[in-house]
Formats: structure tokens, sequence, C-alpha cells
């Protein structure tokens, strides 16, 4: 699906950390990192954030993804059964939901702990190649909100 091998989207720089696969794998949403939040164990922080954005409203969507056996299954279910049925101000609300979900899980987990203080102060990019909102997208102009995340959450570490 993305560009192999690994060390296209994930290198770093004396200045900048960019990730997107398995070197700094515990900060993609779709690693194997149980995240407890909501009153449910999600196995990713994919699952809660999809889940997120139909709590309440969708409970046949938010179900399927309670039951997705992957991240990509989440993905697919949300591109289907959620087509369209988006929350009014989910796009507003969106970076705050990630936001406390990354929080829970590098306080869940030490090896997201670990990962997040061995980028020392320097600048993390989600170098996703096609997401210009979570990652730096494929002009590297993105809005980085992902990363912009991560080193909230490095700071409040320290």
């Amino acid at each position: 699906m993305y560009p192999e091998p690994d060390q296209q989207l994930t290198y770093q720089t004396d200045d900048e950390v960019y990730f997107f696969t398995h070197a700094y794998d515990p900060l993609s949403n779709w690693s194997a990192h149980a995240v407890g939040l909501w009153g449910y164990v999600f196995p990713t922080a994919e699952h809660a954030f999809q889940w997120r954005k139909f709590d309440g409203r969708e409970p046949d969507i938010a179900s399927a993804i309670l039951r997705a056996r992957s991240p990509w299954e989440v993905i697919q279910i949300n591109r289907t059964l959620g087509q369209g049925k988006l929350p009014p101000q989910w796009r507003e609300h969106r970076a705050g939901v990630m936001a406390e979900i990354l929080r829970a899980k590098a306080a869940q987990h030490e090896d997201v702990r670990t990962c997040l203080r061995q980028t020392g102060a320097r600048k993390i990019i989600e170098n996703h190649p096609t997401d210009d909102y979570w990652g730096c997208g494929p002009t590297g102009a993105g809005e980085n909100m992902m990363g912009v995340l991560w080193m909230t959450v490095r700071e409040e570490l320290e």
C-alpha cells in the first residue's frame, strides 16, 4: 500500500524524526498497543479514534469497529458503513479526541514513552505519503497534526 523499504518513510536527522512505519512503530495508530479509554479496551489507537466518531450516534458502526480484527478493517468499516455519517462538528473535535487517545496510549505503555523520549527535542513528523492533515502529506507541507500531538504528549512526560 505504501512505498518500501521502510527507510523511505521512517528516518531521522539531527533536528527531526520522520515516522510512519516500523522504526517508530509505537507512535503509529496501527501499532499493537491496546488503549483503555471510555470504558473499553481498544486493540489499537486507530480502533479508539474511529469508534469515537460513531459512539452514541451510530451504534451499529461503533459495534462493528469494536469487533474489527485489525486497524485496516476499522478503516474499511469507516469508509463503507460510516460514509456520510460523521457528527457535524467532528472536524473541529478530532484533534482533541486524538490527543486524549495518545495521552492514554503513552500512559499505558512504557515502550511508547521510551520511544517518545528517544526523539529528544527533535520535531516529530508523521511522514504520511497522502494525508496532509495528520501527516506532512505528499509535498511535506501538511499540518502534521499527529506529530504536533505527539510532541505535546512528550512535553507532558517531562
